[in-house]
């Protein structure tokens, strides 16, 4: 049988692991770590680089290398998120005709799921030279909090790299499942979890190898690179002080100041003060102008204090969903490299009065989980048997006067399936359409649309006569299908679906064509 491999497909990093009998080992990348950077560079002379490669290109080539592209896949051009990363990346973002996010490298339009694709295919590729056989089958983890249309968007870039994704399981739940299997005990666990992009705070119930997630809550543009981005504008402002010289728009100087945030950031989760040294950053009529400022944990806390508050009305509302208090809590799990951060950490432990679990890497639990998933799927793992997941979001169709019915409330454990009658409010309407919607505002347009279809071929009757069955279903990748059905002729044909975003079937066909795997060094 072959592998099976678990990738956990993070903003800044991703990681890449496999079963060995029985338990999930780390798949080293080509360069010999354990993860790697979320980054892909396109060089002049038409080279395609990944992770760590890439990421050297970061200065040199700022406008050609893309980094964080998970913080875009699958959303919408005009969303708040997307005019919040436009100030912050180095490449050019476009829209795309139907509204979607595009990547403009050397007048050509890339998506977000390309980009993906290329991280995937070289993971793929490093599974397969570790391992020393041909790798077709994955789990791959998203953020709790992805919607349904970020989830399509993700298993589109696994389709493209040449993957058939066996499922799609949320990042904490993976967690969990590397965290249940290590503990191997009975309890009620939090996993919070904020990587580079995203957080996700998740409650769940570990019962005799069943894992019951009772809730879930988060936010997609909360993690990591905010407080690089705290770090940076801190920096920038200081610097313009000195100087006079305002770098926000050096692309070359801001990925300078970029990197060296970051690492600032790392190595005061583990010293107390370090040193950002930047020479020749920049040069004016005086002569040349360099960065050399200390700064200390203390400074990044008060720099970031209000992004780690962010979290607790987070987890106080999933806590309020599973009908639990902290108390109630008898194991936390760190998720994600930003939890290295010791105020973090102590904010947490003290808003559960309980020390959060440590010994397992945060960088690899979730890549982890999603092995062991991929051998409960295949039947290897008996002790593991079941994982119950749930919809982060409330889920149903738009009615009349903008208003709005949930027909899968969030928190409802999936798979699952749930139908619910409706009826016209012409006389003789031969024709609805059915409005997808996900959001919890009892107001139509204050949510997210989804998409829509048209039922064509009811029978003409007065309004209030017929019944329009709607059918909602969410498979255990969280991916939502939405039917429609007259009761009084059982047609359910004459159905044209309109997705409001994402690839089409015939788009993603055509790149998994065009798509080049990733090729091994010294390999054709």
């Amino acid at each position: 049988m072959s592998h099976v491999i678990g990738i956990d497909l993070g903003t800044t990093y991703s990681c890449v692991a496999y079963l060995k009998q029985n338990k999930p080992e780390i798949i080293p990348n080509l360069d010999g770590h354990v993860v790697t950077p979320s980054v892909v560079s396109f060089t002049t002379d038409g080279q395609v680089l990944v992770g760590n490669l890439a990421q050297r290109q970061a200065v040199a080539n700022p406008e050609r290398t893309i980094t964080a592209v998970k913080r875009l896949i699958g959303r919408k051009f005009d969303s708040p998120e997307v005019e919040e990363a436009k100030k912050r990346v180095p490449y050019r973002l476009e829209a795309a005709p139907n509204g979607d996010i595009m990547i403009m490298v050397d007048n050509q339009l890339i998506s977000p799921q390309e980009i993906s694709a290329i991280i995937l295919s070289y993971l793929k590729a490093c599974a397969e030279a570790y391992l020393g056989e041909k790798v077709s089958e994955a789990v791959i983890t998203v953020p709790a909090h992805f919607n349904d249309h970020q989830r399509q968007a993700t298993k589109d870039a696994a389709s493209i790299a040449g993957l058939e994704v066996l499922r799609v399981i949320n990042e904490p739940t993976a967690a969990s499942l590397a965290f249940g299997l290590e503990s191997n005990k009975n309890c009620r666990v939090a996993v919070f979890d904020m990587g580079g992009g995203t957080f996700d705070i998740t409650i769940l119930e570990i019962q005799d190898g069943v894992f019951n997630v009772l809730s879930t809550n988060g936010d997609t543009f909360l993690g990591g690179e905010d407080f690089d981005n705290r770090l940076v504008s801190w920096l920038l402002e200081d610097f313009k002080k000195e100087t006079g010289l305002d770098l926000s728009q050096n692309k070359f100087s801001l990925q300078r100041i970029r990197e060296a945030a970051e690492r600032a950031k790392r190595e005061l989760s583990f010293v107390f003060e370090t040193e950002i040294n930047l020479p020749f950053i920049a040069v004016d009529e005086s002569g040349s102008k360099h960065i050399l400022k200390k700064i200390s944990r203390y400074k990044l806390e008060d720099l970031t204090r209000d992004l780690v508050w962010k979290t607790i009305p987070l987890i106080e509302q999933a806590l309020e969903d599973a009908r639990l208090r902290p108390e109630n809590i008898d194991e936390i799990v760190l998720v994600g490299g930003q939890t290295r951060m010791p105020y973090l950490r102590q904010v947490v432990a003290d808003f559960f009065h309980k020390e959060p679990r440590s010994g397992i890497d945060p960088d690899l639990i979730v890549a982890m989980g999603a092995a062991i998933q991929g051998g409960i799927i295949k039947g290897v793992m008996t002790d593991l048997a079941i994982l119950l997941d749930v919809t982060p979001f409330s889920l149903g169709i738009e009615t009349e006067n903008d208003g709005y019915q949930i027909i899968i409330e969030k928190n409802t454990t999936i798979p699952t399936r749930k139908t619910m009658a409706f009826t016209t409010v012409e006389h003789n309407q031969v024709r609805v359409r059915i409005h997808v919607l996900e959001g919890e505002n009892p107001v139509a347009s204050m949510n997210k649309s989804l998409g829509w279809f048209d039922l064509i071929g009811i029978e003409p009757a007065p309004a209030g006569v017929p019944q329009i069955d709607v059918t909602f279903e969410i498979d255990a990748d969280g991916i939502l299908r939405v039917s429609a059905r007259d009761a009084a002729t059982g047609r359910e044909q004459g159905m044209e679906i309109h997705y409001a975003a994402g690839l089409t079937r015939g788009e993603v066909e055509i790149l998994k064509e065009k798509h080049r795997p990733f090729a091994l060094p010294g390999k054709k």
